[in-house]
Order: C-alpha cells, then sequence, then structure tokens
C-alpha cells in the first residue's frame, strides 16, 4: 500500500478487482457517501457562518442529511436508505440497486454549539431481493450481515474510517486535491488499556457489573487491576470509537434504570452496528454487557441498545462480570455509589 499517496477510489478499485463478479456498485457507492461526507465536512467547518444560536446544532444535522440522501439516491448504486433523522426509509430514484444504506448524518451533531468533534457513521447491507421495491423489514438486519462500514470524523482534519470486512483502514481528506488518502492502513486496536469512557453522572443507575468494574478501574495500583486508570467522557462517539481504535480502552454506555424501558441509549441500526463491526475488524470486541452486538437482530429501524466496545481483553472482563451478576455470582459490595469513600465529588 502506497500510504499517503493511494486515494480512496484507488484503493477501493483495487480491492474489488479480486472479488469475482464485482460490477463497480459497490465502489461507486462507497464514493458517494465519500463525496457527502466532504460537503458535511465543509458544512461543519463553517459553523455559526451558516446558522447561529440554538438553531445551528439542527440546522447543520438536517443539511447533511439531506446531503447524505442526495449523494446516493440518482446514481443506481443502492435500493432505499435508511436515516437515524428519519422516519421510515427514503427509495432510490433507481429502486432495483444492489445495496441498503443506513447512517447517523451527523453524530454527536449537539458539540457543534462548542466546536467540538462531530461524524457520520455508516453501513451498507446487501438487498434481500432486487427485483422488488425495498421494505423496512430489509434493514433489519444483524450486524454480522454487513457488506461495510464507516465513520467519518470532523475535527481538525476529516478523517475516513472503513471496513469492508477485511480490516479496517483510515483516510485522511486532503483539502488541497479534494481526496480522501490512505494514512492509516490495517489500524488494529492496541491490546493495553489504561483507559476507559464513561459518563461518570450515570452512576447512580449503573447495574451492579458495571460499578464493579469501574470501582477496580479507580483503585489504580492498590486495587485489584494493579494499574492505574483514565476516565475519559466526551459525549461524542466518533471521536470515542477513534480515540480506542489508535490508543486503545473500553467506552461504555450500559443499559440502566433509566434506559431500561426502551432498551438503552443508543442506535443499534444507525451506530452500535456500524461501530461494532468497525472495532471487531481492528482486533476489539463490542457487546451489549451480556450478549454480542453484532448477533441482535434488530425488531425495528430506530431499536435502542447498551454498547461497550473497545480492547478485547477489557470487553471479555466486563462481559465476565454481568455473566456472574446473572448467576448471582459477583459481591454485593459492588452496590455502594461508586464516590461514597473515594471522591472528586464528595
Amino acid at each position: 500500500m502506497q500510504v499517503g499517496r493511494l486515494t480512496l477510489a484507488q484503493f477501493m478499485n483495487e480491492e474489488q478487482r479480486h472479488v469475482p463478479g464485482a460490477t463497480g456498485d459497490f465502489t461507486g457507492l462507497i464514493n458517494d457517501v465519500a463525496t457527502a461526507s466532504k460537503i458535511i465536512a465543509s458544512y461543519v467547518a463553517k459553523g455559526a457562518l451558516i446558522a447561529a444560536g440554538k438553531d445551528l446544532n439542527q440546522k447543520i444535522e438536517a443539511m447533511a442529511n439531506e446531503v447524505m440522501l442526495q449523494a446516493s439516491i440518482t446514481t443506481g448504486h443502492l435500493t432505499a436508505m435508511a436515516s437515524e433523522d428519519m422516519e421510515g426509509i427514503s427509495h432510490s430514484d433507481q429502486p432495483r440497486g444492489k445495496y441498503l444504506l443506513a447512517f447517523d448524518p451527523l453524530n454527536g451533531s449537539g458539540n457543534l454549539d462548542i466546536n467540538f468533534q462531530t461524524g457520520t457513521i455508516f453501513s451498507i447491507m446487501r438487498a434481500p431481493d432486487v427485483k422488488r421495491k425495498s421494505k423496512e423489514e430489509d434493514f433489519l438486519q444483524p450486524g454480522s450481515e454487513l457488506l461495510c462500514a464507516g465513520m467519518v470524523q470532523y475535527g481538525a482534519s476529516t478523517r475516513l474510517i472503513l471496513t469492508t470486512g477485511k480490516g479496517v483502514n483510515g483516510f485522511t481528506l486532503d483539502r488541497e486535491i479534494g481526496e480522501f488518502v490512505l494514512t492509516h492502513p490495517k489500524m488494529t486496536i492496541p491490546t493495553e488499556a489504561s483507559t476507559f469512557a464513561i459518563n461518570a453522572s450515570n452512576e447512580k443507575y449503573w447495574e451492579p457489573p458495571v460499578r464493579r468494574y469501574v470501582q477496580e478501574c479507580m483503585a489504580g495500583k492498590e486495587g485489584p487491576r494493579g494499574k492505574d486508570f483514565g476516565m475519559r467522557w466526551v459525549a461524542s462517539l466518533v471521536a470515542e470509537a477513534y480515540r480506542i481504535l489508535t490508543r486503545g480502552g473500553v467506552f461504555l454506555y450500559p443499559h440502566d434504570e433509566r434506559t431500561r424501558d426502551q432498551g438503552g441509549r443508543l442506535g443499534l441500526v444507525y451506530e452500535a452496528n456500524p461501530i461494532a463491526f468497525i472495532i471487531e475488524q481492528a482486533g476489539g470486541a463490542a457487546i451489549t454487557g451480556r450478549n454480542r452486538i453484532l448477533e441482535i437482530k434488530p425488531a425495528e429501524l430506530h431499536q435502542r441498545a447498551p454498547f461497550i466496545f473497545g480492547s478485547k481483553d477489557e470487553v471479555e472482563r466486563l462481559h465476565r462480570y454481568h455473566q456472574e451478576y446473572v448467576e448471582g455470582k459477583d459481591l454485593d459490595s459492588y452496590d455502594m455509589p461508586l464516590f461514597s469513600s473515594r471522591s472528586l465529588f464528595r
């Protein structure tokens, strides 16, 4: 691979050249998404020049959604699209395409007014039957059936992280030539983890296995883990996923008392599945706590799920803690509030 010289289009052409029966539609769809992300990146960069005050987040998110729809609606590469920001699905002008596209157009858009990182998350599935018009049910495929997943990170630079089931590669937008260029080939998550990301303000709602894990990490070198951990939380799924891809660690948005009725906090189809696919392809793991994310068959487009992902050893430890909790083998002492005896807040 020619790192720093190979464009996304060249990379995809080379990758698909070895796929029997490839027609170019899949590569064309990836290029459509890349084109949309370049336009979204320009909107995000303009920020308050487009809208100000309370309207900023909603306006740019709506623009991002429209860009994603229009970039793919007429090319004939897909049959239908589903967006986190829409009810139902949108059909392509060429409804006999081979693929389905699901996306979150601007994840973390609530951070726009503070000029923090946002991103686009997407996944591609095969249309079950190209001889008929696509239905919502066609999108309800387990994550293990995804053909491709990616995320675009809008920050100091614009980066596209992509997997087609053969590892993870990262591309950076070269604004001078207007192309994504391969800069991070064959990305793998470091096995050593010394950080975890969780919203500590939700601690009183956590289940015991999550509280147990966090308490052990907070105990540092004197605790059962025998080393110090750092805690992170930036309220941007794309930013957290990219940090874990490059530095290792674990992200937790676990099941808790407040999300019990809705099933979880993050969207299964639009957020958890594509991120989990990327993470697993980079050597990590992704679970709900009790189950592997990619094995869940969605029941509806906007289904929610708990989401824990990151370095494989840490995720497996969390899975074991959840199993022990379900089986009644964990210790009751982990029901104590996290910051009752050792605290930044008390």
